[in-house]
């Protein structure tokens, strides 16, 4: 019996340290490197074989073209194969410094891991659009911190942790997909062609000249939303203990609805992605006013406006539901009011 018990905890603890070492050696993570002497900071995201996420093609902070990327993991041989797909910014530097990522590339690498905690990605690239004219070496590392924030940090910081599931990866893949118009390099000019002049012109009719072009204004921040918008309260909340603890989720089905909360006109959380899994918030009741309004912002109104959120709260031992709806007028309000002590 005690050699039974012994080889089952055995067996525990080394299928324990291959998951650990499995999850350590995982190809999803932020690389940097170099493609064809470019520099590239590369965030990669396996779902199934199948590879996503962006690349950043940079000289400086200022200076770089980011890419959408889709691609394909071969586990067995340890090659991952990826391409550019859809230019998503530009952000051009000083004249003269040089201008990086004009090519879109398609990549292929060996994934291997030479030494404890270094993971490396060596091979070639070619022209997405002519895959036989090569376009240098690749050679990538593995690191920790990004030099670039985006969309994808969230799943990349809790892939082992939930964030590898299909559907929080197809929601920010949604909201990852805005493409910024690029200006063209060389305006294009219109010639008008050459008329000849009749004996007897035709008399001269006035035009009137036409409107100016409708300039696109940029797109708001979220505190420009957070202010424009109508606050509309939903529910009132008496607060009494230490702390309140809420849990945000999808209200329907997982669309790519994503919310930033506002505590007494404070951001405090930003890029919450709704799913069926629940994303808590733990507000200390000392910290609170007597008064408190939690505002929901939409950031997006995911695949199926408007964009709506079941949030839980536990507030001693009571607990409290509401359906939160957002859309591009009005924001949800919760009020939190602390009780008298006469």
């Amino acid at each position: 019996m005690k050699r039974s018990v012994l080889n089952n905890t055995i067996f525990i603890i080394v299928i324990s340290l291959f998951g650990q070492q499995a999850a350590a050696q995982m190809i999803t993570g932020v690389w940097r490197g170099k493609i064809n002497r470019q520099k590239v900071e590369l965030k990669i995201i396996q779902k199934g074989d199948s590879l996503r996420g962006t690349s950043y093609y940079y000289q400086s902070p200022n200076n770089y073209r980011r890419y959408s990327i889709k691609g394909f993991f071969d586990e067995p041989n340890n090659l991952a194969i990826w391409w550019d797909d859809e230019l998503l910014e530009e952000k051009s530097g000083r004249a003269g410094i040089g201008s990086p990522g004009k090519e879109a590339l398609r990549s292929q690498a060996d994934f291997n891991c030479p030494g404890e905690g270094i993971m490396k990605l060596e091979g070639e690239a070619n022209l997405k659009e002519d895959e036989n004219r090569p376009k240098g070496e690749v050679h990538l590392d593995k690191t920790n911190q990004p030099s670039f924030y985006d969309e994808w940090d969230f799943v990349i910081e809790n892939f082992t942790a939930g964030a590898n599931d299909p559907y929080i990866i197809d929601s920010v893949g949604l909201i990852a997909r805005h493409p910024v118009p690029v200006k063209t390099e060389k305006p294009v000019v219109f010639k008008p062609p050459v008329v000849k002049e009749k004996a007897n012109p035709p008399p001269v009719v006035a035009v009137q000249p036409k409107a100016p072009p409708v300039s696109i204004a940029a797109p708001l921040t979220i505190e420009q939303k957070f202010a424009q918008r109508q606050k509309i309260p939903v529910l009132e909340i008496p607060i009494v203990g230490d702390s309140i603890e809420l849990n945000f989720y999808d209200n329907a089905e997982i669309d790519g609805d994503s919310i930033t909360l506002f505590l007494n006109n404070r951001l405090i959380f930003q890029h919450i992605y709704l799913t069926d899994k629940p994303f808590t918030v733990k507000l200390p009741v000392s910290e609170l006013l007597q008064s408190n309004e939690l505002v929901m912002v939409a950031e997006n109104l995911g695949s199926i406006p408007p964009n709506t959120s079941f949030m839980v709260a536990y507030i001693g031992e009571k607990r409290y539901e509401a359906r939160l709806e957002s859309n591009e007028g009005s924001s949800a309000m919760i009020r939190f009011v602390k009780e008298s002590e006469w």
